[in-house]
């Protein structure tokens, strides 16, 4: 109920919402620097999916899986990509190091969390920038590809978001996107997509892929937050942050309250 009444709250206060994440992640970044945990989404499980990671990649499969799901609906070779709320890092690695690009940009509003990446990677074609998803810090016609993985559901306006996606995307480039709604807004994300000069291409109900990995995930991931140095309460909220199997996140996507969705859009100029 305590979930259902925050939610209510966010779509009524949309800046609140904003402040209210960026905070979150900020703590989450300072408090948690472990630099092993590289990932926070839900994760993706596919009996297709079968990809060749090395041993150091191996105990993040399924976080790195929702990325592949994402990320593997266009050929990225050679091309310029940007990743908006890069969080950890993770995902922006996985991509410059598995998907050839030219150049992997990840842009995250929280200035905690780009440090700690800066400190963790150290790849040739992968950096990291301060950024709002909501007036982004480039160039119009910047990127072949922009890619956002579970994280739009923090921002204020939809909209907004997505006309900074649009303005900063080359001609014929891609929007790669996957995240959770109310099932009574899916619709709303899909007319806000279309009226926002994109192409729906393809689109995905990934609901039950997401209950899967979460449940393959959570003893790996109780025992990961169990360690980590912060007290009891905080130990909770993060249970359900991450959707372990039973926390109320998890349970709202078996009911059917929450669904979560992934699409590949392609820019109209």
């Amino acid at each position: 109920m305590l979930y259902k009444i925050v939610y209510f709250i966010f779509q009524l206060f949309p800046a609140l919402k904003r402040w209210f994440w960026k905070k979150w992640y900020t703590i989450l970044a300072s408090k948690v620097n472990d630099p092993d945990l590289r990932f926070m989404n839900y994760g993706y499980f596919s009996e297709k999916i079968a990809l060749d990671l090395s041993d150091e990649d191996e105990k993040d499969r399924y976080s790195i899986q929702l990325y592949h799901h994402v990320a593997s609906q266009v050929n990225l070779k050679g091309l310029k990509v940007l990743e908006i709320g890069s969080g950890r890092g993770g995902g922006s690695s996985y991509i410059a190091r598995y998907h050839n690009v030219e150049n992997m940009l990840g842009v995250d509003i929280s200035p905690t969390a780009v440090d700690l990446c800066n400190k963790i990677y150290n790849i040739n074609n992968l950096s990291f920038k301060v950024g709002d998803s909501e007036s982004l810090p480039f160039e119009d016609n910047s990127f072949d590809v922009v890619i956002n993985v579970e994280s739009s559901h923090c921002y204020s306006s939809m909209d907004n978001f997505l006309s900074e996606v649009k303005r900063v995307i080359k001609v014929k480039g891609s929007f790669l996107f996957c995240d959770l709604r109310r099932k009574e807004y899916l619709e709303e994300m899909l007319v806000s997509i279309n009226s926002n000069g994109f192409t729906l291409i393809e689109k995905n109900d990934i609901t039950n892929n997401i209950i899967q990995a979460s449940r393959k995930m959570t003893k790996e991931r109780k025992s990961t937050i169990r360690d980590l140095r912060v007290n009891r309460w905080f130990k909770k909220v993060l249970e359900s942050f991450a959707a372990i199997d039973g926390s109320k996140v998890n349970q709202s996507f078996k009911d059917g309250y929450m669904c979560y969705y992934s699409a590949y859009c392609q820019v109209n100029k």
